[in-house]
């Protein structure tokens, strides 16, 4: 999930939750939109968020991404469409400085991926097909948790928990019992408490009901206006596409603009 962040040693005895997501909590979205999003850093002024030239990195002897290309600039909501194996979830690894490069240029938020791709970690969120979430903590510890990464105010971890709707009942639960939707909303609220720069999402509808969903797209939406840059992975292309100021594809581990 967050495993854009810096590398953290874990709770004695935890390991974080990787079940994925599907089931949903049900409180409405409406009751949640308040809450305000955490203030974003910023990309330095004028220059791209991401910047990929060319660039090839390999999976085993697997060339994951082929002579990728792509720019984004901050405030953006791109969506990432292609069929299973194009190279969509190696593309945001990549920009989480989880998967090296091989060759070509990448610039994450300033940082030279090829010279220091550990540079970029704690500015970037990557939520993925699992949460990772500790499963003896509760909802609330998670949140605290992955906040404190980047010194998160405890208002800013009220916020995070409110939007998502886990701040009244849920809160005090531990990871252990939530439902699979459940989960998902508790990651997502560590996603906002961290103040990403770069948010990086690998099908994040995943396991949400319908007001999880039109809630997510919200949060989404707020981090684009509050200076956040959004890249989104998903076969879900109605609602992503809607959600979207740009549309890419990727096939073959490369990259070719679409019209949104």
């Amino acid at each position: 999930m967050l495993a854009g962040c810096a590398p953290l040693a874990f709770p004695s005895g935890m390991k974080p939750d990787d079940h994925p997501a599907a089931s949903a909590a049900t409180a409405p979205a409406t009751e949640r939109a308040a809450a305000p999003m955490p203030t974003q850093a910023t990309a330095p002024a004028g220059a791209p968020v991401v910047h990929l030239v060319e660039v090839v990195a390999v999976l085993g002897s697997f060339p994951a991404l082929a002579g990728a290309s792509l720019t984004v600039q901050r405030g953006e909501i791109v969506l990432l469409r292609g069929p299973n194996g194009a190279g969509k979830t190696s593309l945001l690894r990549l920009c989480a400085g989880l998967l090296a490069v091989e060759r070509g240029e990448a610039t994450v938020l300033g940082c030279d991926l090829a010279v220091d791709r550990q540079a970029v970690r704690n500015r970037v969120g990557l939520l993925g097909h699992a949460n990772g979430l500790y499963a003896d903590l509760t909802v609330g510890d998670n949140v605290r948790f992955w906040g404190a990464t980047v010194g998160a105010t405890a208002a800013e971890v009220q916020a995070s928990l409110q939007r998502m709707g886990l701040a009244d009942r849920l809160a005090d639960v531990p990871v252990a019992r939530l439902s699979a939707g459940q989960r998902r909303r508790t990651a997502l609220a560590c996603l906002v408490a961290r103040r990403a720069e770069l948010w990086l999402l690998d099908e994040p509808h995943a396991g949400l009901d319908a007001a999880g969903r039109d809630e997510l797209d919200s949060t989404l939406r707020a981090a684009a206006a509050a200076g956040a840059t959004v890249m989104v992975a998903s076969h879900e292309l109605e609602r992503a596409g809607a959600l979207a100021s740009r549309v890419v594809e990727v096939v073959g581990g490369q990259v070719r603009e679409r019209s949104a």
